[in-house]
Parts: C-alpha cells; structure tokens; sequence
C-alpha cells in the first residue's frame, strides 16, 4: 500500500492483494478481517498477512498459530 492509498475516507471492508512487503488495493476500504479471529483489522494496523494463503491476521501469535495449522 502507498501513501496515496491510505486515507481516502473509504468505509466498509477492502479487498487486498497480499504480496511480499505490501498489499495491493483491490477494493477500498479501511479494514480487513482476521482470517483465524474474524476480528476487524483497521489498514494501518495490518503487519501480519499470509502471501501463500491471501490472508489477514490480527498479530504474529495468530499468524504462528495459522502457520503451525497449515505446515504440520
């Protein structure tokens, strides 16, 4: 996400490419949901995604827990 992204007054859920390092907007919005917790992400707290399973989580401990779920 670039500066020009972040801010634009948008309500609601985006939708969002997860890439290396960045996110792609797909869709404005300004949250996303946990992908384990369901617990809404506000964008400029996102710091957690799964580029392998295009998902949002709410904290490393959750993003472990996804991992630990995924890779037996």
């Amino acid at each position: 996400m670039n500066r020009f992204e972040r801010n634009l007054g948008f309500k609601g859920e985006a939708k969002l490419k997860y890439l290396d390092g960045e996110v792609q907007v797909l869709s404005p919005g300004d949250f996303v949901r946990c992908a384990v917790t369901g617990r809404i992400i506000p964008l400029e707290e996102l710091r957690y995604w799964s580029v392998e399973r295009q998902e949002a989580y709410v904290d490393a401990a959750t993003s472990l827990k996804r991992f630990r779920e995924t890779h037996p």
